[in-house]
């Protein structure tokens, strides 16, 4: 899935030790979507390497492709929509027109 969107947030990194004993490390985001009524949505970048590929500051205009999944833990479930791959600008528009150049 993709959703369009200016980054409004960038939340701290989180890292720890998962129970086989490997190092984890997972960047928040906040996007709000261009629409008539614009939505926030929280995502995240798991991994490292990741999280150095799909670096985003505050204003940025991205695409997000993203997986939802559930998760129940002691009978409360659990969403995250964990992004796989980043892109800066709106590319469901398609390639932008070249600028005309200026008249003299």
């Amino acid at each position: 899935m993709d959703i369009v969107g200016k980054i409004i947030q960038v939340l701290p990194l989180q890292e720890g030790i998962g129970k086989t004993g490997n190092p984890w490390k997972v960047q928040g985001y906040v996007l709000e979507t261009q629409e008539q009524y614009p939505r926030k949505v929280q995502f995240e970048v798991f991994g490292e390497d990741r999280i150095k590929n799909n670096m985003c500051n505050v204003d940025d205009v991205v695409t997000v492709s993203f997986d939802i999944e559930s998760r129940e833990f002691n009978g409360r479930w659990y969403t995250s929509i964990r992004a796989y791959r980043i892109v800066q600008g709106d590319v469901t528009q398609g390639a932008a027109a070249p600028a005309a150049p200026a008249k003299k």
